[in-house]
C-alpha cells in the first residue's frame, strides 16, 4: 500500500482529499490518532482519522446490543397422562400459564403407555381440554397429532395489549 494514493477522511469527519499513504501517516500522527482503512475495495482506497481502540470498543458494544434486542423463542414442554387426575391437571395447568405469561411456547405432551394406545379417543379428549383452558392464554400452532405413544401439540402466547 505504501506509495499510493489515498482518500482521507479528518478525525471531525472532513473530507481531506486524496493524499499519498505516507503523508496519511503523517497527518494521523500529528493529532495522535490512527489510520483507518474504511473503504479497501474503492479506488482509491478511503481511510479515515479516528482512534482504533475506540472503534473497536463501539463495534462489540453495538454486537451486544443485537443479541440484547434479538428475541429467543424458548420452547418448555408440559406432559400429561391420559389417566391424570384433577389436581395433577390444574397443577401442570399452571406451569403452563406460567411459561406462557413469560412469552415462552408451550408444547403440551400426552404420553401413552402400554394399553393406553386403544383409547386414543381419550388422548385427543384430553389434549382439547388443555387447549380450550388455555385459550385464553395461548394460541394452537396447530392441530393435536399422533406421533408415536405420543399426542403433541404446540402453543404460542398470546401478545398483551
Amino acid at each position: 500500500m505504501t506509495g499510493k494514493d489515498v482518500r482521507v477522511i479528518g478525525h471531525d469527519g472532513e473530507q481531506v482529499g486524496v493524499v499519498s499513504f505516507s503523508k496519511a501517516i503523517e497527518m494521523a500522527n500529528e493529532v495522535g490518532l490512527d489510520l483507518v482503512v474504511v473503504a479497501e475495495q474503492a479506488k482509491p482506497v478511503v481511510c479515515r482519522i479516528m482512534d482504533y481502540g475506540k472503534l473497536q470498543y463501539e463495534q462489540k458494544k453495538n454486537l451486544r446490543m443485537q443479541k440484547k434486542q434479538k428475541q429467543t423463542h424458548k420452547v418448555k414442554e408440559v406432559k400429561f397422562r391420559v389417566n391424570i387426575d384433577k389436581h395433577d391437571f390444574d397443577y401442570k395447568l399452571n406451569h403452563a400459564i406460567e411459561f406462557l405469561n413469560k412469552g415462552c411456547k408451550v408444547k403440551i405432551t400426552l404420553m401413552f403407555r402400554g394399553r393406553e394406545m386403544a383409547h386414543k379417543d381419550l388422548g385427543f379428549e384430553l389434549v382439547n381440554r388443555v387447549i380450550e383452558d388455555l385459550k385464553e392464554h395461548a394460541t394452537p400452532d396447530g392441530k393435536p397429532n399422533l406421533m408415536g405413544r405420543n399426542i403433541g401439540v404446540s402453543l404460542s402466547p398470546i401478545k398483551k395489549k
